[in-house]
């Protein structure tokens, strides 16, 4: 392993039996990435999370606050009001973590002309190989 790759924490994610796996593949979700992202600016209740998210289904929303309250990234507070409220916020770590998506989600807005163009570009060209297939 070059010297680059390696983890001052003993982990190697290029390694099949690293447990950083577990955790590269909980960030690969987008609804994590977009949740942790919403909740960046506070507390949100479920509601204003599932319209903030245009797409996401009840339960995927569910599905994926249990992943990061799991995980100690998202703090989930019961109010014992009628009817109940819950709302989510991010933990330290969640927050820490907010930083480095919202970096990424810049990077994706400012770019994606680009990459949408690339796509469009390399269509085109497996479209013309096609028909010059005899």
């Amino acid at each position: 392993m070059d010297s680059e790759e390696s983890s001052p924490f003993g982990y190697d994610a290029f390694r099949r039996t690293c447990p950083s796996h577990t955790v590269l593949e909980m960030l690969a979700s987008k609804w994590v990435y977009l949740t942790v992202c919403a909740l960046r600016r506070g507390r949100m209740r479920n509601g204003e999370l599932a319209r903030k998210l245009e797409g996401i289904t009840p339960k995927m929303l569910t599905q994926t606050l249990r992943v990061l309250e799991r995980d100690g990234l998202v703090r989930r507070e019961v109010f014992a009001v009628i009817p109940p409220r819950v709302e989510y916020e991010l933990t330290e770590l969640g927050q820490n973590l907010s930083e480095l998506l919202s970096q990424i989600r810049s990077w994706a807005e400012e770019h994606a002309p680009d990459i949408k163009g690339a796509r469009a570009r390399a269509s085109a060209a497996h479209n013309d190989e096609m028909e010059a297939m005899p």
